[in-house]
């Protein structure tokens, strides 16, 4: 086994979020990473206080590897799609995400392409309330669809392609025409 100086607390969360999708919270223990870094369990409490500390660090990383991905993000559209793709990705990311204990630092970084889209679209004095808009929207949907709650029918990926235009045309500014000058 690598002395736990080989075992960087970058491998240690990215162990522990691996564990996290594939087994859900629940199966995250301190035992099942040690096993998947290649160290005895006590060798990580020197980089991790504890497993509580342990699963705010995969949140933490959840949200930077969202932010990462928002901020290549140029649409409103764009970054509807961005968060749904890792939403499938990383459902058990996305679910982290959204507890109450995530980091907001974190959180901010990955706000900021959100609000920046919005922005532009709506002006900087209503860019927060259009952002939690659109947040809003995508994480309920996505909430439901990872829960498998659609069960009318119909095609998901279209109902997602609806809800999103219907976003976007409600943030756009109407273009005017301006009137012709008088003679």
């Amino acid at each position: 086994m690598p002395t736990p100086e080989r075992t960087s607390l970058e491998e240690i969360v990215a162990a522990a979020w691996e564990i996290v999708e594939a087994e859900g919270v629940a199966g995250l223990t301190m035992q099942a990473v040690a096993v998947r870094c290649g160290v005895r369990a006590p060798s990580l409490y020197k980089r991790v206080r504890d497993r509580d500390a342990l699963l705010a660090l995969v949140a933490v990383a959840a949200v930077d590897e969202l932010a990462r991905r928002l901020g290549a993000a140029s649409t409103l559209a764009d970054i509807a799609r961005s968060y749904r793709a890792f939403a499938h990705e990383r459902p058990q990311g996305f679910r982290l995400i959204q507890s109450a204990g995530t980091d907001p630092a974190s959180l901010a970084r990955a706000s900021e392409p959100v609000l920046r889209i919005a922005a532009g679209l709506v002006g900087e004095a209503d860019a927060l309330p259009a952002a939690r808009l659109l947040t809003a929207w995508a994480t309920g949907f996505l909430t439901m669809e990872l829960a498998g709650a659609f069960r009318l029918g119909g095609d998901v990926d279209e109902a997602f392609e609806y809800g999103l235009a219907r976003l976007t045309e409600a943030l756009t500014p109407v273009r005017r025409a301006r009137p012709a000058p008088a003679p």
